[in-house]
């Protein structure tokens, strides 16, 4: 399954599902009933991340493997902070085998972890680890865009300069981070045009799961959360989960009919290993005839 492919043969907005692998056995059940239940919405892909310094390496192996041998549209990441050339080729050569056709390319964080020593041949960008794939294999390849800034990039402009760099070395599409405010991502769509960039750039939604997923994440991915939604989150702090969860579902219904009406080749949501807000998400936007 090449998703370069779909996205450039596509009849209609893409969905896409990410989700994380489970990390040990007791997670594993839970883990693949949400990708069952989330894998009745017919999406177009489902990919598994990788964890910093190949720290998941094994467990998003096996996560891959068990989705594909259940015939799931399935992307593989690869995070290359720290690891070997050879390490890399090893990871791409046992995903090959599997039958994977694309590869999503991040330079993934550095490992919360004193012990780790990255390997000094590293690659230090992920678009110098597009360029060692595409190089050697015929994956289909797609890598990440910061509608805000990355948060260790000195601008978005120089943030721009290097998706743009990632295309020349091979990046088929882009997924961007995450946004509560669509026009980030409009005015980063326009930017990354006026610069020459062709690939689809893919919205990425995270629902609000609970008040301090969001804020926590937000911080840590430099995501701004607007005034007025900031206020509501606020207003829930003491709140049932499901309340939040509600306020999620609402929040992000409107952001992704907005993200349609406005002609986004697709939905890449971050499902966080959850499938009950997804769910209900696309399930709507189906019923309403904006997604197939």
């Amino acid at each position: 399954m090449r998703v370069g492919n779909l996205y450039r043969n596509q009849a209609g907005p893409m969905v896409s599902f990410e989700f994380f692998p489970p990390r040990d056995e007791k997670a594993e059940t839970g883990f693949y009933t949400v990708v069952d239940e989330l894998a009745t919405l017919n999406p177009d892909y489902m990919s598994v991340t990788f964890g910093a310094g190949g720290s998941t390496r094994e467990g998003s192996y096996q996560a891959v493997k068990k989705m594909m041998e259940k015939k799931l549209p399935t992307v593989a990441y690869l995070a290359g902070f720290g690891i070997s050339p050879d390490e890399i080729t090893g990871v791409l050569d046992r995903y090959k085998a599997l039958g994977v056709e694309t590869i999503f390319v991040i330079r993934g964080d550095e490992p919360r972890n004193d012990d780790f020593t990255p390997h000094p041949d590293s690659f230090s960008y992920a678009s110098d680890l597009l360029g060692f794939i595409s190089g050697r294999y015929d994956f289909d390849l797609g890598c990440a865009g910061y509608p805000e800034g990355h948060v260790q990039a000195e601008s978005l402009e120089k943030d721009i300069e290097y998706l743009k760099l990632k295309q020349d070395k091979g990046a088929q599409y882009a997924v961007a981070q995450y946004f509560y405010d669509n026009e980030f991502f409009f005015s980063y769509v326009d930017r990354c045009r006026a610069c020459g960039i062709t690939i689809p750039i893919i919205p990425g939604i995270m629902p609000i799961y609970t008040v301090k997923l969001t804020n926590m994440l937000c911080k840590l991915c430099g995501s701004t959360i607007p005034a007025e939604l900031k206020g509501r989150l606020d207003a829930l702090a003491d709140a049932d989960a499901k309340e939040v969860a509600a306020l999620g579902v609402e929040v992000a219904l409107e952001q992704c009919k907005d993200l349609l009406a406005r002609g986004v080749d697709g939905l890449h949501f971050y499902t966080m290993d959850r499938s009950g807000s997804v769910m209900q998400i696309v399930q709507q936007l189906k019923e309403q005839g904006l997604l197939k």
